[in-house]
């Protein structure tokens, strides 16, 4: 007996010990990462850099138009994403819980979440870039929405289904139709979950630069018009590195320590909504 639980803890030292080891070596290069970013970024920010213009080779300026066009773009992801993403989950959840089509559904958004970004890009690229004859911001934004969807369907159908049955045949049995329990009360109960799963894909998308390539490509003038190129983040960043000039690697760092920042603070709006909805359910 003794022999044998010893070999047990041994295990078990070397298995806590290997776990250690790589969270240690994970950890490491996060912060070699972020350190980096931050020491490079920060000394490149100024006024400038929200106020003026991508500039032309050897000149200095900002990132204004670039901080522009990611707006948008992630916007209209998020908004052509997002509601179909709630309606594809409700139906997961609530209409195919227990068939076929549904484990076929799942299965489908499963391979789309883990879908390079590069696919999607050259996907949307030959069913509206080169339909158009030309790159713009209405394209890149259908990019990013391909990459909204399946998050928000897995969130919207994990969230769903963690919802009590009580209150799907507390709701039913007093005569309320189906879709009036699914608004009235499945979307209140799991409403912060799905605002974090919508809130998360906004943070990965924020820093898509493949699927922008492809179509929203860029512009260095200011634009609000969705159907030409329009600037962003990503693609500034891509190609201010690669310059040989340094007034524009200063624009690429900083414009990468202030996308790290808004994806931070996303993901930390998030946790909070997350940490906030334990606590009221607890």
């Amino acid at each position: 007996m003794l022999p044998l639980y010893g070999m047990r803890r041994a295990k078990n030292l070397v298995a806590q010990a290997l776990a250690i080891v790589a969270t240690a070596f994970g950890l490491f290069w996060l912060v070699w990462i972020l350190w980096t970013t931050l020491s490079n970024g920060i000394a490149s920010i100024n006024p400038a850099l929200f106020t003026q213009m991508t500039p032309p080779p050897g000149e200095e300026g900002g990132l204004l138009n670039a901080f522009l066009g990611s707006a948008l773009m992630s916007l209209l992801g998020i908004a052509m994403g997002a509601p179909v993403g709630v309606l594809a989950g409700t139906y997961l959840a609530e209409y195919s819980a227990r068939s076929r089509i549904g484990d076929v559904i799942r299965f489908v958004n499963d391979i789309l979440l883990s879908a390079p970004s590069i696919v999607l890009g050259l996907f949307v690229y030959t069913l509206v870039v080169a339909q158009m004859g030309h790159f713009s911001a209405l394209a890149g934004a259908i990019a990013l929405a391909f990459i909204v969807l399946p998050v928000v369907v897995r969130t919207t159908d994990e969230m769903l289904r963690l919802v009590p049955t009580q209150m799907r045949e507390a709701a039913l049995s007093l005569g309320i139709p189906q879709w009036k329990v699914v608004v009235q009360v499945l979307y209140r109960s799991s409403l912060p979950g799905i605002v974090t799963g919508i809130l998360l894909a906004l943070a990965r998308i924020s820093g898509e630069t493949a699927p922008l390539l492809f179509t929203a490509l860029n512009n260095q003038y200011w634009s609000t018009d969705i159907t030409s190129p329009m600037a962003n983040v990503p693609v500034v960043i891509f190609q201010y590195a690669m310059s040989p000039y340094d007034a524009w690697h200063s624009l690429a760092w900083a414009g990468a320590f202030v996308l790290m920042l808004f994806v931070l603070a996303v993901s930390l709006v998030a946790r909070a909504i997350v940490m906030r909805n334990r606590v009221a359910h607890d």
